[in-house]
């Protein structure tokens, strides 16, 4: 499952922006050519973030579809797996502008607690 290594990554670079803060949820966007499966990503982040300021994290991804425009004709195709071919012209120059993502888009920290008594 190449989500485990995705995850750890992320869980890279939730710790060296949480500075010791905990975090309550992580926002990841990940293209659908990357193939992830949300129950298996889910699974894997809590193995990476065991012990870590995202432990108690909540994942919330994100699929982005494969996007596509043909130098040829200009039309911009998306669709859920690799465009090879223009729909409307037939040509097979096309330059994907998106699918292949994997950006940690957001963090979000829990409350910080008053420690006044």
């Amino acid at each position: 499952m190449h989500e485990f290594g995705m995850c750890d990554g992320i869980v890279e670079a939730v710790q060296r922006r949480a500075g010791g803060r905990p975090v309550a949820r992580v926002r990841v966007r990940v293209g659908t050519l990357h193939r992830v499966v949300d129950a298996a990503f889910q699974q894997a982040f809590a193995h990476a973030a065991e012990g870590t300021e995202a432990e108690r994290a909540a994942v919330e991804l994100v699929v982005i579809p494969v996007s596509a425009t043909c130098q040829g004709c200009g039309v911009v195709v998306e669709a859920n797996e690799m465009v090879t071919v223009c729909p409307r012209c037939g040509g097979t120059d096309l330059d994907l502008t998106a699918g292949e993502e994997l950006i940690l888009e957001s963090i979000e920290y829990e409350a910080m607690k008053n420690e006044e008594a």
